[in-house]
């Protein structure tokens, strides 16, 4: 486990800093990138979907804001309750620290 403080915690930045999970995201990037460097109207379609996703998802922050404000506190509890089973998973399940071609 990383921490025993949970409060300061976020359990989706600690699942991305597993090494088999960022390994994992590393090379699905990698694939991606080469992907469109090496097919020019695969490249202009992804851009325009990129765009569409960032622009949707400023959208959705924007309108779900006082939502999240007021479910803060259960937002919290819950965080906590899953850094506690991340805790849990990484004593169970050694091989989440190693990447993904180990």
């Amino acid at each position: 486990p990383m921490s025993t403080h949970h409060a300061q915690e976020n359990v989706l930045q600690r699942v991305l800093q597993l090494p088999v999970v960022s390994s994992t995201c590393q090379t699905l990037q990698r694939k991606y990138s080469s992907t469109k460097e090496s097919h020019p109207l695969m490249a202009s379609v992804c851009e325009v979907y990129e765009r569409g996703v960032q622009g949707a998802g400023a959208l959705a922050m924007w309108g779900m804001e006082p939502v999240v404000r007021r479910l803060e506190p259960q937002f919290a509890v819950a965080n906590n309750l899953a850094c506690r089973g991340l805790d849990h998973l990484e004593e169970k399940i050694p091989a989440l620290q190693y990447p993904v071609d180990k």
